[in-house]
């Protein structure tokens, strides 16, 4: 391995702008006594606030609340059914929450939880509520720590692991990385638990039908998911333009010994997190209305602006907010698609009107935009002078 190539995987994860790191069960949580392994937390938040501190976005996905909450309220591990799993997530979100609280507050570091279903990503109108919320967390210096909502999913509705939510939330807030903790170095290219000359496999580009034949199943105490749900991830974060990397969180300090160049497996995406978003919008969603547009308005499209209420002149259809629109300009050529901030009914109140006079007008204080730049996908290059 040349020095240049492993100089850049280290630059990796340091270089992200965004990062998602997923703690599992297993690593939180002490297989034996059932006791949060704070020593461990510690050391990992320590690395949390080393990275606000140059900069990047962190959120954590964390497990461990159903498996505290257990031992919290003194369910045997027969105890299984649905409602005694909802309640001892009740009870360890608290104790987990106040964990995380605790250890980054001494650090200097906000916490808000934030606890999201299936639902919450596969709905257009609760992802962006939840998008939204993240991200103006972010913006705020805020950590945001996460968890599956278990106390009021149901088998039907539930993620089941958190391997996967942590790829729904970098890829809901277009994050540069994903970082999947575990109780393995990465992907081999065999079962290295059998197999004493197992290779651990440093890079992914493409998730062939080869490698997901590589995944196994999960062996550990707490832990839900296994290599499968890992890959699952990692597709779902390649697709979003995201980088995912699986490491051990065996160790003090998980976090350094990736950028430090340790054993991990990196799956690496074609596109950035952004133009991915864009493709998305573009490609994939099935518009539900149209809004005609000035020339104006399709100079600032072009100039890469966000679309306002006051260079919309027509509002064609029924939609809702987070709905899928075309942006058509004045010659009917459809110039975006885009993500559309407000209903068709106050969209309609809305045409023409200037961003400060949008809260007198609909009686609350929305978006300053009716679609921001992150949710306008262009199709086509718009003539200012049409």
């Amino acid at each position: 391995m040349s020095v240049v190539a492993s100089s850049a995987r280290r630059d990796r994860l340091a270089s992200a702008s965004c990062v998602v790191i997923k703690i599992g069960s297993s690593l939180l949580v002490d297989a034996a006594t059932g006791r949060l392994n704070r020593d461990w937390l510690a050391s990992v938040t320590d690395e949390l606030a080393r990275m606000r501190a140059r900069g990047q976005q962190v959120l954590v996905v964390s497990s461990g609340a159903i498996a505290l909450g257990r031992r919290y309220l003194g369910l045997g591990r027969d105890q299984r059914r649905l409602e005694e799993h909802q309640a001892a997530a009740a009870a360890g979100q608290i104790l987990l929450a106040h964990a995380w609280q605790d250890l980054l507050e001494a650090r200097g570091q906000k916490i808000a939880q934030v606890l999201l279903t299936l639902d919450d990503t596969e709905n257009r109108r609760r992802y962006l509520n939840a998008r939204n919320t993240l991200t103006t967390l972010l913006r705020l210096g805020v950590i945001p720590v996460i968890n599956e909502n278990d106390t009021v999913a149901t088998q039907e509705i539930r993620y089941g692991d958190n391997d996967r939510l942590g790829a729904r939330v970098a890829e809901m807030i277009s994050a540069d990385c994903l970082v999947l903790l575990s109780d393995v170095d990465g992907l081999y290219d065999a079962d290295p638990s059998r197999q004493a000359g197992a290779r651990l496999i440093p890079e992914v580009t493409r998730l062939t039908p080869e490698i997901e034949a590589l995944a196994g199943a999960s062996s550990t105490e707490f832990g839900s998911g296994g290599m499968v749900t890992k890959l699952v991830a990692a597709r779902i974060c390649m697709n979003a333009g995201c980088s995912t990397v699986i490491a051990s969180g065996r160790r003090l300090h998980p976090l350094a010994a990736i950028e430090d160049d340790g054993p991990c497996t990196w799956f690496l995406p074609t596109r950035s997190p952004r133009a991915a978003r864009k493709q998305w919008i573009a490609g994939s969603l099935v518009p539900r209305g149209t809004l005609q547009i000035d020339a104006g308005a399709a100079s600032a499209l072009k100039a890469g602006r966000s679309l306002l209420a006051v260079g919309v002149r027509a509002v064609e259809g029924e939609f809702q907010r987070g709905d899928p629109v075309l942006v058509c300009g004045p010659g009917g050529t459809c110039l975006a698609h885009g993500l559309v901030a407000y209903g068709s009914d106050e969209a309609r109140l809305a045409i023409g009107q200037r961003s400060e006079a949008l809260e007198a007008l609909l009686g609350y204080r929305g978006p300053d935009e009716m679609i921001h730049r992150d949710n306008l996908a262009l199709l086509v290059s718009p003539e200012p002078d049409a």
